[in-house]
């Protein structure tokens, strides 16, 4: 085992979706100069990029040493794109779902991994209209990082209940809180992260499937959680985007310090338990459908628990963790987002209003676009 502290270091990608300022529906190309005006205003080039489709925009921190440069740098980034968007009659939403939009209408964005990506999955990739949240944290031993994933991968529903921002799509209120993964889950070597006792077979499983020809390397591996083919990093990649910053900072900090609680057990010569994953499945299909009004299953009881007593027991668990990385008033933060709701909540309450209030059903949908337009710049 390495003797070596991970450096616990922190990046968060966001991706947003580009709305007309009118109409409330996705704009069908991305505003030409627009990635280009980001990087000149925030004199930083590759922190902004395009997505799969033309209505998609990227955004990623550089590597933060703690979460306050998490803050800064997000903000930084979500201020800038909404500037220029602004300019161009359009505007980001940190949703993981837009309202209303039909995939159909869509158009995938002109590059080369991008239309190889439309071959190879046809339907499944030209349906992605979704958003996603990942943070990586610097993990640098490789043997550590493998290690870490499988007992991590418990947390993972935890971080997507309080993540929720996909409760409609095109058109519908599906019921569920995060919608998103029901879409991205077509894609294969999705979900929960398989279970390995080394780096080496990790990488064996990865060289046969490169060498069969399946992928061209680990970046198409896109689980729940996964080792990062770029970084030393773990990526944790389950979360819906999240509509306001806070929350978004909040999750980032629970994911490094749940990172840390794991490591410490690993130095003491603990570990966390690992349950199958028809188990973890199940919480996260939970996560998914109710995000946390139904509580999750605590594996260790065997039974279903408010995720009050769910949240207070994981705070509790990181508490040294948090204080330790300077993080406890974002860690806390996540009872607030249980006091006011996910995006999710939030979206459908917006949405019954302007029904309530005589709205059709179409104005209701767009009253949910300006409340997430509006909740994405605070």
């Amino acid at each position: 085992m390495s003797d070596t502290e991970p450096s616990f270091s922190i990046g968060v990608e966001e991706e947003y979706l580009l709305v007309d300022r009118e109409t409330r529906n996705l704009v069908t190309d991305m505003p030409e100069s627009m990635i280009e005006d980001c990087e000149h205003e925030m004199e930083a080039v590759g922190q902004v990029s395009p997505e799969f489709l033309r209505a998609q925009i990227e955004v990623g921190t550089k590597v933060c040493r703690n979460i306050s440069e998490v803050r800064e740098d997000l903000a930084r980034m979500r201020d800038c794109v909404i500037r220029v968007a602004d300019r161009h009659g359009c505007a980001p939403i940190a949703a993981s779902t837009h309202p209303f939009a039909h995939w159909l209408d869509q158009r995938h964005t002109a590059k080369e991994r991008y239309d190889n990506l439309g071959r190879e999955l046809q339907a499944t990739a030209r349906r992605l209209l979704i958003c996603g949240m990942h943070v990586h944290v610097g993990i640098e031993d490789e043997e550590t990082r493998m290690d870490l994933m499988g007992q991590f991968a418990y947390f993972l529903p935890h971080l997507l209940a309080l993540s929720c921002s996909s409760p409609f799509w095109e058109g519908q209120n599906t019921g569920l809180k995060s919608f998103r993964l029901t879409v991205f889950d077509a894609l294969p070597r999705t979900g929960m992260p398989e279970s390995f006792a080394s780096w080496a077979e990790y990488e064996r499983h990865v060289e046969l499937m490169v060498h069969a020809g399946l992928i061209e390397d680990g970046t198409k591996i896109w689980w729940d959680v996964r080792p990062s083919a770029r970084y030393p990093t773990l990526e944790t990649r389950v979360m819906d985007v999240c509509t306001r910053i806070d929350d978004a900072v909040c999750i980032a900090a629970i994911n490094v310090c749940l990172l840390r609680m794991l490591y410490r057990l690993r130095r003491s010569n603990q570990r966390w338990r690992t349950y199958a994953r028809m188990l973890l499945m199940e919480n996260r299909w939970r996560a998914m459908r109710y995000s946390f009004d139904e509580g999750l299953v605590d594996l260790g009881r065997g039974e279903i628990v408010p995720h009050a007593e769910n949240l207070g027991d994981l705070i509790e668990l990181i508490r040294e963790d948090a204080e330790a990385l300077g993080c406890t008033a974002e860690v806390e933060h996540a009872w607030k987002i249980m006091e006011r709701g996910t995006s999710a909540h939030r979206q459908v309450a917006a949405y019954e209003r302007a029904l309530a209030g005589g709205a059709s059903e179409h104005e209701a949908l767009q009253a949910v676009v300006d409340l997430l337009i509006e909740e994405t710049r605070v």
